[in-house]
This record gives structure tokens, sequence and C-alpha cells, in this order.
């Protein structure tokens, strides 16, 4: 097994749209990329952590490549929005790849570059960060879409779109 680390704005909507993913086996919502050891989501909504809000993906990369899940990622959340997705502003939001070695990192430039080519006249501000440190969010956080996101009006109003986008664009991607 592998793991994989990104960020996309709300760690419930970016949990949402890969856990629909054939070959992830586990996410895990999480903070990355700050300077505040052990950090809470009280702090880390504040902005003043450094941190982001992400996924930690554990995916079989016979089933699902590492660059098959940079593009489902890149092509999910909006990657040319600075410090923020829709009305989450702040770096806590930011469009971020963590890689966790140098062929991933290689792999996260190779898909900025395939998604700039792919979209003419727009540009990812998506950054390729790290090494770093990786923190679990709160047990109340992880699988967030599947019990109490689904009656959240925020969650009902982001999610559903995002899930939109994936089956779209990546339908021969998704769980049988």
């Amino acid at each position: 097994m592998a793991e994989a680390i990104f960020a996309g704005g709300c760690f419930w909507c970016t949990e949402a749209v890969f856990r629909s993913i054939a070959g992830v086996s586990a996410v895990e919502s999480g903070y990355i990329g700050g300077s505040v050891p052990h950090p809470t989501y009280k702090a880390v909504c504040t902005g003043t952590t450094g941190h982001a809000e992400a996924i930690k993906l554990t995916f079989n990369a016979a089933v699902v490549s590492f660059a098959d899940l940079l593009d489902i990622h890149m092509g999910t959340h909006d990657p040319t929005q600075l410090n923020r997705q829709g009305n989450d502003i702040g770096t806590q939001y930011r469009t971020a790849l963590f890689p966790l070695d140098d062929a991933q990192r290689a792999e996260c430039e190779a898909g900025i570059a395939r998604w700039n080519a792919a979209h003419p006249g727009e540009q990812a501000v998506t950054t390729i960060e790290g090494p770093a440190e990786w923190y679990p969010a709160e047990d109340y956080h992880q699988e967030y879409w599947q019990g109490e996101g689904q009656r959240n009006p925020y969650c009902l109003a982001v999610i559903p779109p995002k899930l939109a986008k994936l089956q779209k664009g990546f339908a021969e991607k998704l769980k049988g």
C-alpha cells in the first residue's frame, strides 16, 4: 500500500471525493504544513498555524496510480484559487501537494503541468510542499460526509458538485 497527502480546501469535501475511488482503502482528514506541533481544528481555523486542512490517502498503486489520484485531485477542486476554495478563505484552505518522496515530487510537478496544459488561460496555484509532519484531525472530522455532513447545509452545498465533477470526469476510477 502507498500513501499520498493532498490539500484542496475543506477536508470534509476532499475526503468525500476520495472515499469513492477504487483502490483507495483509507482517507484520513488532518493537518500538515504548519509550525505548531499537534494543532487543533480551532487553532488551524485561525489561519495562524500555517497548516492546511488536508487528507492522507492509503491506496493500492496496482489499482489506482499516484498520477491518477493527482488528476482527480486537480479536477475536483479549483486549483486556481489562492488560499481559498469558494467561501473558505485562508491559507488553511490552500491547494497544495505534500509528496512523501522524490518520485512523488516529480509526479506532482508533472500533474500540475498536465492540468495547466489542459486548461489554457488558467494557471494552477497549487504548491508542492514538504516534507512536513502529518497530524490527524480530531475524530469527529473523520468520515464526516458519511455522517454529520449529509445534514450540514455547507456540505450539502459544496460536496455534491464535487462528486458530480468526479462522476463526470473520472467515472472509470470509481468503486463498483
